[in-house]
């Protein structure tokens, strides 16, 4: 049995010879100065990565996430023009409408106040013409009635004159006439 433990503890100590940290690296080809190089060159790709790559692509992601941020600012902006615009455009639409309808009122009343005013002119003109109608009327009347009595009284002197049957002289005619006009006129 001795020999036996002997044995498996030379086994073991082989085993733990062969299965130590170096056992495993030697298995696999892994040596230090191999896992320094390969740190090293990963290093330098990382570094070429970050300086070439990375930093670029980090740097235009901030400037676009930049001018998305300033573009989305402006459209804010753009929006609240847009609405003090719209505000503007209705507040001055309702500001013409409004004097719009205060100047066809206005017109409206100037139409009616013309209106009346020509009423009462042409009323007047209508007066006037009626009066001088009237007056022409009772000129023209007048006119013939002088007209009718030189014609009556003339017509009275020739009947007259036939009924006596005889010439008068130009001083007995004149005399007839005259009392003749003088009875017409006073009658």
């Amino acid at each position: 049995m001795l020999s036996s433990l002997l044995m498996f503890a030379e086994v073991t100590s082989q085993t733990a010879e062969a299965t130590g940290p170096s056992k495993i690296m030697h298995d696999f080809g892994i040596s230090w100065p191999g896992i320094a190089a390969q740190v090293l060159n990963v290093g330098i790709v990382v570094f070429i990565l970050w300086k070439f790559a990375f930093k670029p692509v980090l740097a235009t992601l901030d400037e676009r996430q930049q001018k998305i941020a300033s573009g989305l600012q402006y459209a804010e902006e753009m929006k609240a023009k847009l609405a003090a615009a719209q505000e503007e455009t209705a507040a001055s639409a309702k500001r013409a409408q409004l004097e719009a309808t205060r100047i066809i009122e206005e017109a409206r009343k100037s139409a009616k106040d013309f209106l009346d005013k020509q009423s009462a002119e042409t009323s007047a003109k209508a007066n006037d013409i009626l009066i001088k109608a009237q007056q022409a009327i009772e000129l023209e009347k007048k006119k013939m009635l002088a007209e009718a009595r030189t014609e009556i009284a003339r017509l009275v002197v020739v009947t007259t004159q036939r009924v006596l049957a005889k010439e008068l002289s130009d001083a007995d005619r004149s005399r007839y006439n005259d009392a003749a006009t003088r009875e017409l006129t006073g009658a």
